[in-house]
């Protein structure tokens, strides 16, 4: 009898999907999320300040791509950098849908597709992908780096 029950629990044990990652709480992406959009706000209204607020200033802003001032190839900057070079768009808007978010602990990374608007046009799309780190309770963006295209982008 006590054969049987194994076999059973072994067959059982073999049926289960594998194992896969847990996701983090809802509040966690919430948190991680809040700098990203709180620096896309500051890249719409050209406010330098506002987003060295949100990052790390030594941090990287590196494009791989068409941009759609006709760059193509790598470009790199400091967020200082690029901050420097913001200037009142109002007509400049970027947003993420349907972000993967990985966390671990004080160290989290975001990975999610853009559309970039320019005078409610679609200008430019592609992949975001965020490096974030926590120190004292608060997420900040280390990194961005993102490809982009002017061609096949969603709403062209």
């Amino acid at each position: 009898m006590l054969s049987m029950l194994a076999a059973l629990a072994l067959q059982a044990t073999n049926s289960l999907p594998p194992a896969g990652p847990i996701s983090a709480p809802a509040f966690e992406e919430a948190e991680v999320l809040a700098p990203i959009n709180a620096a896309f706000a500051a890249f719409e209204r050209g406010d330098g300040a506002a987003v060295l607020a949100q990052v790390y200033p030594e941090g990287r802003v590196t494009a791989v791509g068409t941009l759609p001032s006709g760059f193509s190839g790598l470009r790199q900057s400091s967020f200082t950098e690029f901050a420097a070079k913001l200037t009142p768009a109002g007509a400049f808007r970027e947003r993420i849908t349907n972000p993967a978010i990985e966390i671990d602990r004080d160290v989290a990374l975001v990975w999610a597709p853009f559309v970039v608007e320019i005078g409610g046009k679609v200008a430019s799309c592609g992949y975001d992908h965020f490096d974030l780190v926590r120190q004292n309770g608060a997420w900040k963006i280390m990194n961005i780096t993102f490809s982009s295209r002017t061609t096949g982008c969603p709403g062209q």
